[in-house]
């Protein structure tokens, strides 16, 4: 979620943010830069802390008013510290690396305390994550969960914040790994602070990350994460079925032209790396994009030059013959959106599953949600969708996460 993607595509098409909401203010206590990036030995195991600092610390009174733009939020019983952690985990092929994220304490509690991890939404731009943009509605919401009692975690994913190289994206080995191993991480410096975090962990996730949330959730419940185990995921307006609802709504226009080709110009250039799309731009992209649209999507740019830089529609970004694997994929392509859509396919939860959609959502149709419960159903879960009415993207996070977070302090 960035503020500047939000305003840039609402200024040039008075539309939904591009799986963005708007900003609240959050106080710092420092303002960190890329040059605090640390490095381990290679030889540390996955989820070994590498360093801490503090980045921001908010009193209870500060956290109700930096809730304005979430109505109905519960207020907070405590003032938060938020820190950032850089620690050890894997890339998409399994090699060591780091990653940054947040950690955001309740001040003056100690103790055993329960994790409110919340995975983020679409952003291509290191210096926009939560660990280092003190302007992130991430970081907010992370330290809203904190201003219940409990203990808000928070991953940049690969690629963003301090990690180096460039964001994957929609990529569910690393989402799920870069997520494991904070918390891993989370655990060792909680310690140190008097916290002992428990076993069952409440998972939540905005548009990128509530696809995200079904795959970590998944990685706890199956005992992939330490001693860590699942305790109940809330996911909002998350694309969770790609092939039979968000590509569809691409096709039709259910997906806004123009956000539509913000999404996919960072899909493909990132699965090329992963999956192997293409051997030449030119093979995917027409010109004079295909010089330019994989440097955008590299971390540097902001959402602003992003947007610029790119067409109004897929068709005009895309070559005539790969828009036709756009609307009916097949291979590679066809293979990696199924083996993204399996966050609802191939597992069974055993604990409660809630699912946020919005009725006028034109950047992840509701639709995605509604097919995710049908599979998980089918497989006997326990899966309620809630659609928060006539809201759009952005709106449907406005009015889901003051009902999460007043759950999830059920916990604390």
């Amino acid at each position: 979620m960035t503020s500047r993607l939000t305003k840039t595509v609402a200024a040039t098409l008075a539309a939904a943010a591009l799986l963005a909401f708007p900003v609240s203010a959050f106080g710092a206590v420092s303002q960190p830069t890329l040059s605090d990036a640390a490095v381990s030995s290679v030889h540390a195991p996955r989820g070994a802390l590498v360093s801490a600092v503090p980045v921001a610390q908010l009193t209870a009174a500060q956290l109700d008013a930096a809730s304005a733009d979430f109505p109905g939020t519960p207020h907070a019983s405590y003032g938060v510290t938020a820190y950032r952690l850089i620690y050890r985990t894997i890339d998409h092929n399994g090699r060591p690396t780091t990653a940054s994220g947040i950690v955001v304490l309740p001040d003056g509690r100690r103790g055993a305390l329960t994790v409110a991890e919340y995975l983020h939404g679409t952003n291509p731009t290191k210096a926009a994550a939560a660990s280092v943009d003190d302007t992130s509605t991430d970081r907010l919401v992370t330290a809203l969960f904190a201003g219940q009692g409990l203990v808000g975690v928070a991953p940049d994913y690969l690629g963003l914040g301090l990690g180096p190289g460039r964001p994957p994206y929609l990529d569910t080995k690393t989402e799920t790994t870069s997520s494991a191993d904070l918390l891993l991480a989370a655990r060792t410096f909680a310690a140190k602070h008097g916290v002992v975090l428990k076993r069952d962990v409440l998972v939540t996730g905005f548009s990128q990350g509530g696809r995200a949330s079904l795959a970590f959730g998944e990685a706890l419940s199956r005992g992939e994460v330490g001693s860590f185990r699942l305790g109940e995921i809330r996911a909002v307006a998350g694309p969770y079925d790609l092939l039979g609802s968000e590509f569809p709504a691409i096709s039709t226009g259910g997906v806004l032209p123009p956000t539509a080709t913000f999404y996919l110009g960072y899909l493909i250039t990132a699965w090329n790396r992963t999956v192997g799309l293409y051997d030449d731009p030119r093979e995917v992209f027409q010109a004079p994009y295909a010089a330019t649209v994989e440097g955008l999507f590299d971390g540097t740019h902001s959402d602003e030059e992003i947007v610029a830089a790119l067409p109004d529609s897929p068709q005009k970004l895309f070559t005539p013959a790969f828009v036709k694997q756009l609307q009916h994929p097949t291979g590679r392509f066809l293979r990696a959106l199924r083996a993204a859509d399996e966050v609802c396919r191939d597992w069974t939860p055993r604990v409660p599953v809630h699912l946020y959609s919005g009725t006028k959502d034109t950047d992840v149709v509701a639709a995605n949600a509604d097919a995710c419960a049908a599979r998980l159903k089918a497989r006997g879960a326990d899966v309620t969708v809630h659609s928060m009415g006539a809201v759009d993207h952005s709106g449907t996070a406005y009015a889901a996460y003051p009902e999460i977070i007043r759950a999830f302090s059920r916990w604390a």
